[in-house]
């Protein structure tokens, strides 16, 4: 008696300062119509401690379903919820350049070019602005959403085998290679483990650091202090057939490493090859769901 009291209470109190209640119906919707949305990503910039910039493409266009009234991401993901209204069951992404088969043929997605939502820690507020404001109250829905999103992510990826276990250790590995091939410079190898924009800018990465330093030494120190998944989201690339999706997880990897860089006279420029700096990162990592054979690759790196 006392439940359905206070859930009638709550409800007077949305209703009065006209907060939309947070309902499971409330987060379906229809897909049958779709606006266009133009997307940033912001840039590459430089963090001055790593040998590798941290990553950000250029503009994309996306197809949203449902209405822009809310939609202020800079990307889309393929879920079943609803924020407002806006349902972002399918996104369709334009393939790039290279994906395109010639003579009218069907486009091969290779990958969507972007990165859905990219990550940014949320500013924290008291528990008596969380429940006893109108703001608090739209800040709380979004929270939930958000994690909604992240939960029917992982939700599809177990459905096709994926373990958390499994993943980390393969994540961990791709990080160390990774960082290896940007070391040594070897492009060749490195393109195999990013995607397509990725590897452009990594490549010019590599291109800039050269030409500062004729060397680097870079070494993980495992085993790794931290890895945890920030998000997960999906995208879709065809909005009639849904399981056309890509997954991408960004994790947080907190890990000693050693890092040194040398000129021509291999005398150090930068760092310092015998001491361990714990280090921070953010990636971005991204499957597609409907390939045979497909992996795991880096589509991104988040500003820390």
């Amino acid at each position: 008696m006392a439940f359905a009291r206070s859930q009638m209470i709550r409800r007077q109190l949305y209703r009065s300062l006209q907060v939309p209640e947070i309902t499971f119906t409330s987060l379906l919707g229809s897909s049958s119509r779709y606006i266009n949305l133009d997307s940033k990503v912001p840039e590459y910039c430089y963090r001055a401690f790593s040998t590798f910039p941290l990553y950000y493409e250029n503009q994309t266009q996306l197809w949203i379903p449902g209405r822009l009234k809310t939609v202020c991401s800079s990307m889309v993901t393929e879920s079943p919820f609803c924020i407002n209204e806006v349902r972002t069951m399918s996104t369709q992404v334009k393939a790039p350049p290279q994906a395109r088969q010639m003579g009218g043929m069907q486009v091969a997605m290779l990958s969507p070019g972007i990165v859905y939502e990219p990550y940014a820690p949320r500013e924290p507020i008291s528990f008596w602005r969380r429940w006893f404001t109108r703001s608090g109250w739209r800040r709380t829905k979004e929270d939930m959403i958000l994690e909604l999103k992240s939960a029917y992510a992982i939700n599809k990826l177990k459905k096709s085998g994926y373990s958390k276990k499994k993943f980390y250790k393969e994540a961990v590995q791709l990080y160390k290679e990774i960082n290896t091939l940007m070391a040594n410079g070897d492009k060749s190898s490195l393109r195999k483990a990013v995607t397509e924009q990725m590897y452009s800018a990594l490549k010019n990465e590599i291109k800039y650091r050269e030409s500062m330093w004729s060397s680097i030494y870079w070494e993980l120190v495992m085993p790794v202090q931290r890895v945890r998944t920030l998000r997960a989201r999906l995208i879709g690339v065809d909005k009639n057939d849904l399981s056309k999706v890509f997954v991408q997880l960004t994790l947080e990897f907190l890990t000693k490493q050693k890092f040194a860089a040398y000129d021509s006279k291999d005398t150090i420029v930068a760092g310092d090859a015998e001491k361990e700096v714990l280090v921070r990162d953010i990636w971005v990592f991204e499957k597609s769901m409907f390939h045979q054979g497909a992996y795991w690759r880096l589509c991104g790196r988040i500003k820390v």
